[in-house]
């Protein structure tokens, strides 16, 4: 179980931030984070600020210096971004996040309608998220969970440089990307074709059916360091223990050389009625290899059940979840749980097996101010060798 100690000084540390936003809650919607020209242009600054504790007890890894699990306290997400739009016309967005040192969004969209006259669907050219797993393509600071499934964290190939044509009409939407060159820290070589298609047969206010289906196909290319040495093609699936503030992966497919294709394919479904909803997904992802070498397939699914107890309804906007806007003065609650395996045995690799129960409860008290508590209970084999490890993991975000 985790130690009385560490949990109280985190749960204390959240209470005490939390006492202090109540107090002056009643202002903190009104921040004045865009400004609007006399021509219609909107210039805006975006911002998501997250701090992290975790405590894991029980079985901390497979007993080894490289899988030890440690408790930990830090930022999990400093993003800051500046965006600019002109309603029907154009909107601009570039994100990075000061922690991880990463860029986030950097893309550029265009309404076809200011450009042909008629709605043929909007263009978007730039850095952005590939679309399969409708979890990674929602924005970081709507997470239901502190972190990802292990299904998604494994198959979810990331943010690459491409073009975009996305459609949208009330009971349907379709997107295809091309994406090419490298990702915008200058890793991953190659080109990606992707589509997705959503169905939303109920998408009211406080009712939402979405059913969808994605599917990409990468073509990974090799490169020269700048000693030039070669390194092929190859492929990874790996994933963490739930918890982004560890560098550690219980499973691990470790480096798949000679891969010529990444298949990846998902199936995504949302329910929402009023305060009660359920999604899910199952993700799978094949690595087509060369030279002899044996193809390999990772697989996995989650669901996750959420019930928002002050009666708000989970926003549902961009084919995807929003964060819940309360309306009581003293914020909305919302209590959750999710279950998901990730299988990465195949073709004579042991990457390895996990399985998760989170449970979870978030407190949104303004539009502005969030908390989440999660506690996973895992199980993770990887030949041999296997671990069962508690998590406790609390988190304060603010968000504009």
């Amino acid at each position: 179980m985790p130690r009385p100690d560490r949990l109280a000084l985190a749960l204390s540390a959240v209470l005490l931030s939390s006492a202090a936003c109540a107090a002056q809650a009643a202002g903190f919607d009104d921040w004045p984070t865009k400004y609007s020209f006399g021509n219609g242009t909107e210039v805006s600054a975006t911002g998501n600020f997250a701090y992290d504790v975790v405590d894991f007890s029980g079985d901390r890894g497979y007993g080894t210096a490289a899988t030890a699990l440690s408790d930990d306290g830090h930022y999990r997400r400093r993003e800051f971004g500046i965006g600019l739009k002109k309603k029907d016309v154009y909107d601009f967005t570039a994100v990075m996040d000061f922690e991880s040192k990463l860029w986030l969004d950097v893309a550029l969209r265009l309404e076809t309608k200011a450009l042909f006259g008629a709605d043929y669907g909007k263009l978007r050219v730039g850095y952005f998220k590939t679309p399969v797993s409708m979890e990674s393509v929602a924005a970081s600071r709507t997470a239901s969970m502190m972190e990802l499934s292990a299904a998604s964290q494994a198959m979810f190939q990331g943010r690459r440089t491409g073009v975009e044509w996305s459609l949208e009409r009330p009971r349907y939407a379709v997107s295809t990307a091309y994406f090419f060159g490298h990702d915008l820290q200058g890793d991953n070589p190659g080109t990606t074709a992707a589509a997705r298609a959503v169905w939303t047969p109920v998408k009211d206010k406080n009712r939402v059916v979405h059913l969808g289906l994605t599917g990409s196909v990468e073509n990974p290319h090799g490169f020269r360091d700048g000693r030039g040495a070669y390194f092929g093609p190859s492929a990874r699936f790996r994933a963490r223990p739930e918890n982004g503030l560890t560098a550690v992966r219980l499973v691990d497919s470790g480096s798949l050389r000679n891969t010529d294709r990444i298949v990846r394919n998902g199936l995504e479904a949302l329910w929402i009625d009023g305060p009660w909803s359920l999604q899910a997904e199952y993700l799978r992802a094949s690595a087509e290899r060369d030279n002899g070498a044996r193809d390999f397939t990772a697989k996995g699914y989650y669901v996750t059940g959420s019930w928002v107890l002050t009666g708000e309804t989970r926003p549902y906007s961009n084919n995807n979840v929003a964060n819940i806007k309360p309306a009581h003065g003293y914020g909305a609650v919302e209590l959750l749980a999710r279950y998901g395996e990730v299988d990465l045995d195949d073709g004579g690799i042991a990457g390895g097996r996990q399985r998760d129960l989170t449970l979870g409860v978030n407190w949104y008290l303004t539009t502005h101010f969030k908390f989440q508590a999660n506690y996973v209970r895992m199980s993770a084999d990887k030949g041999v060798l296997s671990a069962d490890p508690d998590v406790l993991e609390v988190r304060a975000q603010v968000h504009f």
